[in-house]
């Protein structure tokens, strides 16, 4: 079985065992698992789906955390020729990386 779910503006297609890498969100210190509530359709091989419009009604997707990180230093270069202008500016972004458990529903 297999889902498309919603984080942050992205579409991500996950299954039982996948591991992701989602944006970093507020979470109590203690916190082992995340739910992701916002799922856009919902699948299985044998050709049975559920499309929601624009979310599937009573479904959810569970996912352990495995760990905070971030990610590769991206290079942003500003440069105008002959005009002795260049900046440069470096961006790393924070994630959260889970492993999906379960697809409820």
């Amino acid at each position: 079985m297999y889902a498309i779910i919603e984080d942050s503006g992205t579409q991500i297609k996950v299954a039982e065992g996948d591991v992701i890498k989602v944006d970093v969100r507020d979470l109590p210190e203690d916190a082992a698992s995340v739910t992701f509530d916002r799922v856009m359709f919902v699948g299985n091989p044998e050709g049975e789906a559920r499309i929601g419009q624009p979310l599937v009604d009573g479904v959810s997707v569970t996912a352990d955390i495995l760990e905070e990180g971030r990610g590769d230093k991206v290079s942003v270069v500003k440069f105008k020729r002959r005009k002795t202008y260049k900046r440069m500016k470096g961006h790393r972004q924070n994630y959260l990386k889970v492993q999906i458990t379960a697809i409820n529903g």
